[in-house]
């Protein structure tokens, strides 16, 4: 049997284009027949059901059957599974002995996305979920003046909680995150790239150092700038010059996730011009939310493989501890650190392992003199909008409690995540 054919092959996952535009994917009859066949080879191995909420939800369903078996699983239950995706991607990168180039080609999260997709091109999904995955429509009201105060105030309210459980689905014990009226790039307007006064400045003075391109991220532009702002600070200490793309609108992961592909593609179309020009004036990309970096070095390029552009966007993007790594092996890192961190508990976030960077993270902060950096590497179970759904809460702090015992274990001087 050929190495690439064999469970625990050596040869390297690989992934194919979601190939969204092709009519099969969309084809209903032929999807079920291919979460039938995923389904079974799920049920046969059963290494993830340690993982997240999708695989003991399909087991269950079929030790619950009559026959044991798949076939015994009503395909209208198929959707059970899909709901309980996030798209954390652990099943793909760490568990799955299956994936490609091996001959059974699975891939269950692409394989999660096509559902959530034709489930969404039904008109099946809620309001509430459509709502809350549109991250910078949200962003945009709730940074308002007047409107901010209210809705700060409704996330502090038990009342208005309460309220939101019952009509919209948010669990009212669910943590949301509070909005400012100054935002990232307001705070950093004059970071924002202006192509003549570049050239200009080119011109008179031509720099041979980096130079960076930051993709706020609608949390950090709309929750907390101050993560942003600390990201152009390390950069500019350690002599990189830091530019915003002249316009951001979302990464689009949010609405990856609903299986929104249509909203994604017009994000794409938005954000790809703007990012790409950063691209053509030598920049490097990063974005401190890993989920954003991993939307354009993967999931983009995977739905737009013949974009040219799509694919040099990705090529520039970087983790921001990626990137330090690379600035610290061409001996350009500033490494003269005053103050030790200690002991530090540090939550390897899903979307960052998936971009198989190695743990960058940790190396750049064990630069720091008497710190040890312990990692963690389980899924939070958060997603973003799976962690305050009313019917997902308690899976998602159940699929947390193991990173809550381990940082209590630790007792760290610090802990955090990217």
């Amino acid at each position: 049997m050929s190495e690439h054919n064999r469970e625990g092959g050596l040869s390297a996952p690989t992934r194919y284009p979601l190939n969204q535009n092709d009519p099969a994917f969309w084809d209903e009859d032929v999807l079920n027949k291919e979460l039938e066949r995923v389904y079974d080879i799920c049920h046969g191995c059963r290494r993830c059901v340690n993982l997240c909420n999708a695989f003991p939800t399909l087991f269950d369903l079929i030790d619950e059957s009559e026959t044991f078996e798949v076939d015994g699983v009503a395909v209208s239950d198929y959707g059970k599974v899909v709901d309980q995706c996030y798209l954390c991607d652990l099943c793909y990168l760490t568990k799955c002995p299956y994936v490609p180039p091996h001959e059974w080609n699975v891939d269950f999260p692409h394989l999660m996305l096509r559902a959530k997709a034709v489930k969404f091109k039904k008109g099946e999904s809620k309001f509430r979920d459509n709502l809350i995955t549109s991250t910078d429509m949200i962003g945009k009201v709730a940074a308002q003046p007047v409107i901010n105060t209210l809705v700060n105030a409704a996330n502090n309210s038990n009342t208005v909680r309460g309220l939101l459980d019952k009509t919209l689905g948010i669990h009212r014990e669910a943590s949301l995150p509070q909005y400012t009226h100054t935002t990232a790039r307001k705070k950093l307007a004059a970071h924002i790239y202006d192509p003549a006064l570049a050239k200009k400045e080119s011109n008179n003075s031509p720099s041979s150092g980096e130079s960076v391109t930051l993709f706020t991220t609608c949390y950090c532009n709309y929750n907390e700038p101050s993560i942003a702002d600390s990201v152009v600070k390390v950069l500019q200490h350690n002599n990189v010059t830091v530019n915003l793309a002249t316009k951001e609108h979302c990464c689009g992961m949010p609405k990856l996730e609903l299986g929104d592909l249509k909203t994604v593609t017009q994000l794409k179309d938005r954000n790809i011009p703007a990012l790409y020009e950063m691209v053509q004036a030598g920049n490097v990309i990063v974005a401190a939310v890993p989920s954003c970096v991993l939307m354009f070095k993967q999931e983009l390029p995977l739905m737009f493989p013949e974009d040219e552009k799509v694919q040099a966007v990705a090529a520039a993007f970087y983790d921001p501890f990626e990137y330090l790594h690379k600035l610290h092996k061409k001996g350009r890192l500033n490494t003269d650190f005053k103050n030790s961190l200690g002991n530090v508990s540090y939550h390897v976030a899903c979307h960052q392992r998936v971009q198989n960077i190695g743990p960058k993270t940790q190396q750049i902060l064990e630069l720091v003199e008497a710190t040890t950096v312990k990692n963690i590497e389980r899924c939070s179970g958060h997603d973003g909008t799976y962690g305050i759904k009313s019917e997902t809460f308690e899976f998602a702090n159940k699929i947390a409690r193991p990173i809550i015992k381990q940082i209590r274990d630790q007792a760290p001087d610090y802990y955090g995540s990217d």
